[in-house]
């Protein structure tokens, strides 16, 4: 079974071992792999939003609902991540830096339930939830997620701006309001 308590712990113990990734994307793999049990643990996603489930100077662990068809502008988070997905599936779009501060897209990546992926600290990326039900991620960051001085770029211009994140849990706040009106189901 998944508690919460428990996952943090190990995660912080994976961390104080080594302070790359490698160590954290192994406790968040086990504890995907599990997706029912992390389900019973976290409880079942009813809206999007970003829920803090740890935080430090050190370490951050978020847990991330996205809406059924949202899309996230590119950013970056300036430490590594890992993101594990328990529910739904994830789409990436990687960018790229190009002279002048705009960014282009570089690859993809899609995550499904059971997956659990790291992401460099110089990594851009954008986040699409493709299908039409919640999707739930885990995501650890290998810092203070919250203090880090960070980027996003403009989704029309692609232009680099600094990260706002008033903005950002607006747009999951205006995802709520306008996926229940959408032909999603609910899970």
């Amino acid at each position: 079974m998944f508690e919460l308590q428990r996952f943090v712990a190990d995660c912080r113990a994976a961390h104080a071992e080594d302070r790359s990734h490698k160590a954290v994307r192994e406790v968040l793999a086990r504890a995907v792999a599990e997706p029912r049990s992390v389900l019973k643990g976290l409880g079942e996603p009813q809206r999007a939003e970003v829920q803090k489930l740890y935080h430090s100077a050190e370490l951050t662990i978020l847990n991330v609902i996205w809406a059924p068809r949202m899309t996230i502008y590119p950013h970056n988070h300036r430490m590594w991540a890992v993101i594990g997905i328990y529910t739904g599936r994830e789409d990436n779009i990687f960018w790229r830096r190009l002279p002048g501060g705009k960014v282009e897209a570089a690859g993809a990546q899609s995550l499904s339930e059971r997956e659990a992926v790291p992401l460099g600290p110089e990594i851009i990326h954008s986040v699409t939830n493709p299908i039409a039900r919640l999707t739930g991620a885990i995501h650890v960051y290998g810092g203070d997620f919250f203090a880090a001085e960070r980027s996003e770029w403009d989704p029309e211009s692609l232009t680099e701006q600094r990260y706002d994140s008033a903005k950002t849990m607006r747009y999951f706040e205006e995802a709520n309001r306008s996926w229940p009106t959408t032909s999603v189901t609910r899970t």
